[in-house]
């Protein structure tokens, strides 16, 4: 496969700042060290200070790397980090809302405190990046640039109804946003990953993960830096005339077959 320099200019983004929530591990922590090998400049994010910290000082041997505990669901933690980015680089150009989760369950096993804490997260949370960041980075800036994560729900998604929710929620505020944000040069778009080989799989149940792979026309799971080209190009000015567009990155899947079979 090719890699990320034989594709794009080594420094396609100098000179960028960059904000990747979940920036960690998994598809996050793929898509900031691209973002580092293609010369911008990355701020991660995550809710556990050790696996972060760590993390960064793996991804500052490409670049320049900082990094802030956080807690999405929290608009005083994202509001702080927004104030703390403005003090420390005085602007930001491009924000990858990758943070999220969720848990396999018969819709009528979830919990109302289950529901609440994955539409807390996933939508809310999201929301409260991409508005912070907004108001004070992007409009101000009369430009800005934000990609959304979410999940492969072109034709639901059977045994998480609770994440289909909240990523059908992005998915659609990314289109408006993008009609509405149009006037400040502001895009927007989302990456609907599908089955991904990161250890964020380790939660679910091996038979449930197996039965996935069976259902992928390509017939093998997608990797961290898949995803990661796709961001790429949505963020950079190869896409300038793009906005308001959910791309799946799934080979195939949400075209065929069955993701999950519904957990008992």
């Amino acid at each position: 496969m090719p890699t990320i320099t034989d594709l794009y200019s080594p420094t396609l983004f100098k000179g960028k700042h960059i904000l990747v929530t979940g920036g960690r591990s998994g598809i996050g922590y793929a898509i900031s060290e691209a973002y580092l090998k293609l010369g911008a400049k990355v701020w991660i994010a995550s809710r556990k200070e050790e696996p972060l910290r760590a993390a960064a000082a793996q991804l500052a041997k490409l670049g320049e790397c900082r990094y802030s505990v956080l807690n999405i669901k929290k608009l005083d933690e994202v509001e702080a980090l927004a104030n703390e980015i403005a003090d420390e680089w005085g602007r930001l150009d491009i924000l990858v809302n990758n943070a999220g989760g969720q848990f396999p369950s018969p819709a009528e096993d979830i919990a109302a405190k289950g529901w609440d804490a994955v539409i807390n997260n996933n939508l809310n949370g999201t929301w409260y990046m991409t508005q912070t960041f907004a108001k004070q980075f992007f409009i101000p800036q009369q430009q800005g640039n934000i990609v959304n994560i979410i999940v492969m729900i072109y034709r639901g998604f059977p045994g998480m109804a609770h994440s289909a929710a909240a990523r059908a929620g992005i998915d659609n505020f990314t289109k408006s946003l993008a009609v509405e944000w149009a006037p400040y040069n502001i895009r927007i778009n989302a990456v609907a990953p599908g089955v991904i080989a990161t250890s964020g799989l380790d939660q679910y149940p091996e038979a449930l993960v197996e039965a996935a792979k069976g259902a992928i026309p390509f017939r093998r799971m997608g990797t961290p830096d898949e995803v990661a080209h796709t961001v790429l190009f949505f963020s950079s000015p190869l896409a300038s005339y793009t906005s308001g567009e959910t791309l799946y990155v799934d080979g195939a899947m949400h075209l065929w077959g069955s993701m999950w079979q519904v957990p008992k």
